[in-house]
């Protein structure tokens, strides 16, 4: 799943697959900022994000996608 962090002053937004799913990126997010603790998310390939809650501006979570196989016309 796609999840796009916007930060406070910064132009570039950062941009992960994340491999949860959107009600688990939703809670952790959610804790960052009321506790305001660091927003801690890996990514599919291991790596991880950490932005301070105190400093985002938003965090859009994507659809979970179904990956299709194979060929066809819709």
């Amino acid at each position: 799943m796609e999840v796009k962090i916007g930060i406070q002053n910064v132009g570039r937004e950062i941009v992960l697959e994340s491999a949860l799913d959107a009600e688990s990126v939703a809670k952790i997010v959610g804790e960052a900022i009321s506790k305001g603790t660091d927003l801690r998310l890996s990514d599919e390939k291991g790596r991880q994000v950490i932005v301070p809650g105190s400093v985002l501006g938003y965090v859009e979570i994507g659809a979970e996608e179904v990956r299709r196989v194979g060929f066809g016309a819709l």
